[in-house]
């Protein structure tokens, strides 16, 4: 499968080194957040309090999108979401003081999932399904998931520079920290630019509607609210989190568990050109359930591994299958609303993941504190398959117009 299909525009192409950059940004920063908040002298529950004020905000900023996009435009919000992340790095280079950092995580565009949560996603979505027809539009999703896991991969890797840095210059792991997140700085201010590129005209393309959402609004809330458990459940378990666990649990070194998570954004990746090729032989919705719910099984089985051997086996199994319903779903959100519709429906069904997964984290973070077993692994685990099962049943019969044409033929 190509990355870019035959036909993509120039503004695609912009769209997925964008998503490249922010995915390198994100690999290292969610495995180096909570090794930075404890090196600055606090515990694991203001770990979890920061996660969950960066989800939260982004759940606030997402708001914006969803009911400003169509008047605005989305090419000026991208502009102002890379000038954001600018300032997020700055901030979290320079203060050092826990509320002041919870405000700055806030406002500000810090990830610590590599899972893209950001205020980024929807409008890149929306102008992703633009680009590509509805035979393409799956490929052309899969493709923006495949650049950003892999290069969150890479950027998992970079999480060991700091130990580099700190044998190489003879730097404290303070100082060898902080100069990643000037590294973030720089990468979002490349996406600045990159963005600038854009042409003005993206904003005045499309007639713009007059509501964010017209006939497909009960459809989006009620995705929507499915992909809030679901996040819910994710949230319980953000990189950052799980990576702490595996520091406790198992001991790991950075340099180790920087290894873990590449080889994880490996399968992961692997995993969005098989999602492309088999939902076009079994449907989105059904790519989504039956490739998610043993993934959601490996992640209970996960809190019960006797050792790091298996640990990490299951994590490696997870990542290959968790993953394959992120270019299915973002691709059949767009294809079962009208075309007006699709920055608002993007905005609005990664509202409530946004604001789900927000809270989950702190959460996470009590119950990794309050005992050595990982409950969050058992409890996200039982909440994701939930919604699966939610998902097959409300949404197998409502296919996307490809799958509906494609049945016709086979009549």
């Amino acid at each position: 499968m190509r990355l870019l299909p035959q036909g993509t525009t120039p503004e695609t192409r912009i769209l997925y080194a964008g998503r490249g950059l922010r995915a390198f940004a994100d690999g290292f920063v969610s495995l180096l957040l909570p090794i930075y908040i404890t090196a600055l002298g606090f515990d694991v529950v203001a770990v979890g309090l920061i996660s969950a004020s960066t989800m939260l905000g982004s759940a606030a900023l997402t708001i914006g999108v969803g009911f400003t996009a169509h008047r605005y435009g989305r090419r000026i919000l991208l502009v102002g979401s890379a000038l954001l992340m600018i300032a997020t790095g700055i901030g979290f280079l320079l203060v050092h003081e826990l509320w002041p950092l919870v405000v700055i995580a806030f406002i500000g565009t810090i990830n610590p999932s590599p899972a893209d949560v950001s205020v980024f996603y929807p409008l890149e979505q929306s102008l992703l399904a633009e680009s590509a027809s509805a035979e393409s539009r799956t490929a052309t999703f899969a493709g923006y998931a495949l650049i950003g896991s892999l290069v969150a991969a890479l950027g998992a890797l970079a999480a060991g520079l700091p130990s580099l840095l700190q044998t190489s210059l003879h730097l404290d792991l303070l100082l060898a920290l902080q100069s990643m997140f000037a590294l973030y700085t720089v990468l979002g201010l490349v996406t600045y630019y990159l963005y600038r590129r854009l042409p003005p005209s993206l904003d005045n393309r499309d007639q713009r509607p007059s509501a964010a959402l017209g006939p497909s609004k009960r459809i989006v809330f009620t995705l929507a609210a499915l992909f809030s458990l679901d996040s819910f459940g994710g949230g319980l378990i953000v990189q950052s989190l799980l990576a702490l666990w595996l520091f406790q649990r198992f001991g790991l070194s950075l340099e180790t568990a920087g290894a873990i998570f590449f080889w994880s954004g490996v399968c992961t990746a692997a995993s969005y050109i098989v999602a492309a090729k088999v939902s076009r032989k079994i449907g989105l919705v059904n790519t989504m359930v039956f490739s998610h719910l043993p993934a959601n099984l490996c992640m209970i089985a996960l809190a019960f591994a006797p050792n790091l051997t298996i640990a990490v086996v299951l994590l490696l199994i997870r990542a290959a299958l968790s993953q394959m319903d992120v270019p299915t779903r973002g691709s059949y959100v767009m294809a079962v609303v009208t075309p007006p519709e699709r920055a608002a429906a993007a905005s609005i069904t990664a509202l409530p993941r946004s604001l789900a997964s927000s809270l989950a984290p702190l959460l996470g973070g009590w119950l990794f504190a309050l005992s050595p077993f990982a409950w969050p692994l058992v409890i996200a685990g039982a909440l994701k398959a939930i919604y699966d099962i939610l998902l097959l049943i409300l949404f197998q019969s409502h296919k996307p117009p490809e799958e509906e044409g494609a049945a016709v033929k086979a009549s």
